[in-house]
């Protein structure tokens, strides 16, 4: 399992990396593209310039060596016929990879290097001099190999004998020229991936603090904002100033949180009596409304339930926000919730007039709970289930024992919730269907409120739901060890 563990971490870790919209993915391409284009871009004119010195030079040696081959011809003459003179001249300069002949202005070839005349592939050589060449030195491709050719015009003691025809061969040095580039080019890919992964990898350790920041800031929650301050390790002043910064904007978010906290806690402890004592009148007067006419009923009977029903929220607010200033006390007791359901559920029956069935454990379930706090649970559940479930549908409640708790599932035959909503329904003043929540007269606490006094207990709350088929609230609380 632990090897698994590790091997889904790395995975996550290489998604991450290679996520094209990440700021690591982006910085280690950019750089690394900006890296791949300098250092091809030096290779490019290294391999340039050294082409162009190695066939300058090459070219230079050529137009230097027809120079001195016509000098040598005007000495070799002095001595003997201008022809001996010429084949003296060119066994004199020719190399193994020159060769040199002199063709007659009609043609005809009247010296040459000794190569030329044994033939073989440098026959190929006197093809393209018969097609023409330059006067100036130029590389040409021959058989795979490369050679540097010129002709120019042959006069001695000033009579013209033709051209003169030099060709060298340069197929070693391009060769090797070829075979360097080729190393240089291995070598700047090695280099550029040796840079890009050293890059990704200071990336990498440079982007730490935007992680801890990451972390630190999903795991704060709204009670822990005057509890917890961001701190950066190992992190650039630039980064340290926006630690400085978030910090600031949390303790103001606290203040402002702690200001509405109580401002929902003034106000609804204030609005309560008031509001108790006009439901009260209300009611009593409703009492003893012999006399009044039927639409003064019928509007008191509104006005008190409207009335009832504020008050009812506001207890809920009460409740919340002492919840929230850890002013809730719980008095845990044990609890048989064999029977106590049963009771709760006898009440909700004479209250809604609704068909509910019980179905218990046969064994007895004990767990430990606030007796008032699980009754208000409970209510809250069914009232739920009332409201959202056609009234020949009956409501089902189902306690039982697993493991190490006790379980009470509170189940309707409603519409049921769609799933992307079932993660939302215990957030305050959130409601799944805004029209009916105001015909029922809910307000979006109930749930919020039960959430709150379970976990209270030490307990959880979920729901299990599907479309046109139901819901089913679970309660699960600790179980009282023997």
């Amino acid at each position: 399992m632990n090897g698994l563990a590790w091997l889904q971490g790395l995975w996550e870790q290489g998604k991450q990396r290679l996520n094209p919209h990440s700021l690591q993915f982006q910085l280690t391409v950019g750089i690394a593209l900006v890296s791949a284009v300098g250092i091809s871009s030096i290779t490019a004119v290294i391999a340039w310039q050294l082409d162009r010195l190695i066939v300058t030079s090459h070219k230079r040696q050529v137009a230097t060596l027809a120079e001195r081959f016509t000098e040598s011809v005007e000495i070799y003459s002095e001595m003997m016929s201008t022809p001996a003179a010429m084949q003296r001249a060119i066994s004199h300069l020719t190399t193994g990879d020159t060769l040199i002949w002199v063709e007659s202005p009609d043609g005809e070839i009247v010296a040459m290097s000794e190569a030329l005349a044994m033939g073989g592939r440098d026959q190929q050589v006197l093809e393209i001099a018969e097609q023409g060449i330059s006067p100036i030195p130029e590389i040409y491709a021959i058989n795979q190999g490369y050679w540097i050719m010129c002709g120019n015009t042959l006069e001695v003691q000033q009579q013209d004998w033709g051209k003169v025809h030099l060709a060298h061969d340069i197929t070693g040095d391009q060769r090797m020229f070829y075979r360097l580039i080729g190393m240089l080019g291995g070598v700047s890919v090695v280099a550029i991936g040796g840079m890009t992964i050293a890059i990704a990898v200071y990336i990498q350790k440079s982007l730490k603090p935007l992680q801890q920041m990451r972390q630190q800031t999903a795991a704060l929650s709204a009670e822990q904002l005057g509890k917890e301050e961001l701190v950066l390790t190992n992190a650039p002043s630039e980064l340290h100033q926006l630690e400085t910064a978030f910090n600031q904007m949390l303790k103001r978010f606290h203040e402002s949180w702690e200001q509405q906290r109580q401002f929902v806690s003034n106000v609804s402890h204030e609005l309560r009596t008031p509001l108790t004592l006009v439901c009260g009148y209300l009611q009593s007067t409703l009492r003893r409304g012999q006399n009044l006419s039927e639409p003064q009923q019928e509007a008191l009977t509104i006005a008190a339930s409207e009335a009832k029903r504020t008050v009812q929220l506001l207890e809920d607010l009460l409740e919340l926000a002492r919840a929230e200033n850890h002013h809730l006390h719980f008095r845990q007791a044990p609890i048989l919730l064999n029977d106590f359901v049963r009771e709760v559920v006898d009440m909700s029956k004479q209250y809604s007039q609704r068909t509910i069935e019980f179905k218990p454990d046969r064994a007895l379930v004990e767990v430990l709970a606030d007796q008032d706090r699980l009754k208000q649970v409970l209510l809250n559940l069914i009232d739920n289930a009332v409201k959202y479930s056609e009234p020949e549908q009956p409501i089902t409640i189902i306690v039982e024992k697993e493991e190490n708790q006790g379980v009470i599932k509170v189940c309707d035959r409603g519409p049921g919730i769609p799933l992307a909503q079932q993660s939302r329904i215990f957030e305050r003043f959130y409601r799944l269907d805004e029209a009916r929540s105001r015909t029922e007269g809910g307000v979006g606490l109930g749930l919020s409120l039960v959430q709150t006094l379970v976990e209270g207990m030490g307990g959880t709350v979920s729901v299990r739901s599907q479309l046109q088929e139901g819901s089913t609230f679970i309660v699960t609380l600790p179980i009282l060890e023997n």
